[in-house]
């Protein structure tokens, strides 16, 4: 680009592709499995890591490192990852440094996908994940010890629409040597900046907001690129010789410490490495083209969603029939004050509300809307609508369900781009 620094719309729609031979303006779909070597010499490169370039279409293909490099363009940061789903980004994000007999610390309050693959699946490889309120950064710093690799936490919790001190919890991982790792899925640039904020890492499911259309799925991991892995001795399969990649040390080749090679790219190149190209969950070229399009029109989506989110709930909260509506950007939420600062168009578009009539009253809702859509999803363009304690939170105890801010009468609301008047009218007739 002409421009030395470039504003974030631009950087949307133009980082990180270059038009190829063809002449092509938008990104190319490469629908192909494998890619054919200059001679033998450039093969041999490609896979020692000498050389940057593609291989099989597991590991790297041209549409999905378009849609890397403007991820990492978007956010700020030295690399990203794309993989096949949001979950399949965590899981790496966590499996990339963690081994069996390692635990990390982690909010209570958690997407219900990422509370059971935390507190169930990654038991049985013998990783723990240490559930704290986060509210108290004090107790982040109390379940830390030895073993312990990183920090996770999501950027607005969901479904109980928390915002917490992420610059204080930052600071208790950094003063262990720690990386924040952050799920920014529902408040990606513009929304909110998460490298501003102390992460070191951001865990994306693109299928939300940046895809924006509820066309396609996918995931990411971007790293901010200039956490020191080798400062606490904790990460020795980033820092020592990898023997299962001809003994390339990550640190060493990769780390943000020379920046004249390629800066902070240790971890997502130890992620593609080796957790991508050996349980290959890759994302498809013809989802990341999607994905693409969605990426180039989310500075003006982003803010759409959360203007319309404000008037949703500030309706929602004067209507009889609702009990309680958990917004933060309502002024009576207890985290108003924190959101106002790091928010600077609103704290996203998803919350929860409270149906007068508990658990039944809920479900009866979710049968008479008529515009917003009822379904397993959140943040593309239409307004979407679901019982958590009946569906996503459902694998849960009540317990559980209460800790993560599920109650029986909450309906999860994610406000579309559509006008405003009409989803109030929708949810005003199946409140009636």
């Amino acid at each position: 680009m002409t421009t030395p620094d470039p504003g974030l719309a631009t950087r949307a729609v133009h980082a990180g592709f270059e038009a190829d031979s063809t002449g092509a303006r938008a990104v190319p779909i490469y629908q192909t499995t494998s890619y054919l070597f200059r001679d033998a010499e450039h093969a041999a490169n490609l896979f020692a890591l000498r050389e940057f370039g593609n291989i099989y279409s597991r590991i790297m293909n041209p549409t999905n490192d378009a849609l890397e490099k403007r991820l990492a363009g978007v956010f700020g940061g030295t690399g990203c990852l794309s993989t096949a789903s949001g979950m399949s980004a965590i899981f790496y994000a966590i499996t990339t440094v963690c081994s069996a007999g390692d635990n990390f610390v982690t909010g209570d309050k958690l997407y219900g996908g990422t509370y059971t693959l935390f507190g169930h699946t990654l038991k049985r490889f013998g990783i723990e994940a240490r559930f704290v309120d986060m509210r108290d950064p004090a107790a982040v710093a109390a379940a830390i010890d030895d073993k312990t690799k990183l920090v996770y936490t999501e950027s607005i919790g969901n479904p109980k629409c928390n915002i917490d001190d992420l610059p204080a919890i930052a600071a208790v991982a950094h003063e262990h040597g720690l990386p924040l790792v952050l799920d920014a899925t529902v408040s990606p640039p513009p929304v909110f900046d998460p490298f501003a904020y102390g992460a070191d890492l951001v865990v994306l499911s693109l299928t939300k907001m940046i895809g924006g259309h509820g066309n396609s799925v996918g995931g990411a991991i971007i790293e901010k690129g200039d956490f020191d892995w080798s400062a606490s001795g904790r990460f020795g399969l980033i820092t020592e010789d990898d023997p299962t990649y001809h003994g390339v040390n990550f640190w060493a080749a990769f780390g943000a410490h020379d920046k004249a090679v390629a800066p902070g790219l240790a971890f997502v190149l130890k992620a593609r490495t080796g957790m991508l190209r050996d349980t290959g969950a890759c994302l498809s070229p013809t989802n990341a083209f999607n994905l693409i399009q969605g990426l180039e029109t989310l500075p003006l989506r982003g803010p759409k969603h959360c203007a319309n989110a404000q008037v949703v709930a500030e309706f929602l909260a004067k209507h009889p029939k609702i009990e309680w509506v958990e917004y933060a950007g309502l002024s009576d939420h207890p985290d108003h004050a924190r959101a106002k600062a790091m928010f600077p168009h609103g704290p996203g578009a998803i919350f929860g509300f409270g149906v007068r009539g508990g658990f039944e009253a809920g479900k009866k809702l979710i049968d008479k809307v008529q515009l917003c859509s009822h379904l397993a999803n959140v943040l593309d363009a239409r307004s979407l609508v679901i019982h958590p304690a009946s569906t996503t939170h459902q694998q849960l105890t009540p317990e559980e369900q209460l800790q993560a801010g599920v109650r029986p009468e909450m309906i999860r609301v994610s406000v579309g781009i559509e006008d405003t008047a009409d989803i109030c009218a929708d949810l005003d007739q199946a409140l009636g």
